[in-house]
């Protein structure tokens, strides 16, 4: 098994839109993915989107990843988010985690993604817990 974690700060109003037809798109593509297991999306304080999913191996996650509207979107963030992190580990089951379990493994284990326009948070490596539930 192999879980994903991404927390993604959109910088500006004007990018929203488009990020969100962006998220959409890749939503519909995750749940016809071969290998995806599950997954969750939270639309967070402050413009703040974390995606969290469990596929049967990092090769499927991949292969997800570099296709389709996800692989179109990816080269976007850089310009559209300030704040963009991401982590990746083997979870013990095939159960999508907890978004605290989640935010634990991003703060202990996480890389940042590049962005063009980063906030003293995104340097400082901050990442605020994701205001949710389990």
């Amino acid at each position: 098994m192999f879980a994903s974690v991404t927390r993604l700060r959109v910088r500006s109003l004007k990018y929203l839109p488009a990020f969100l037809w962006m998220t959409f798109r890749s939503q519909r593509q995750v749940l016809c993915a071969t290998g995806f297991l599950g997954g969750r999306l939270l639309v967070d304080a402050k413009r703040t989107f974390w995606t969290l999913t469990v596929w049967e191996s990092e090769r499927a996650m991949k292969a997800f990843r570099g296709d389709g509207p996800h692989a179109q979107a990816m080269p976007k963030l850089v310009e559209w988010c300030d704040e963009a992190a991401y982590v990746h580990w083997s979870p013990a089951s095939t159960e999508v985690p907890s978004w605290l379990q989640a935010y634990e493994y991003l703060v202990s284990d996480g890389q940042l993604s590049r962005v063009a326009h980063p906030s003293v948070d995104h340097q400082a490596r901050k990442f605020p817990k994701p205001a949710c539930g389990p």
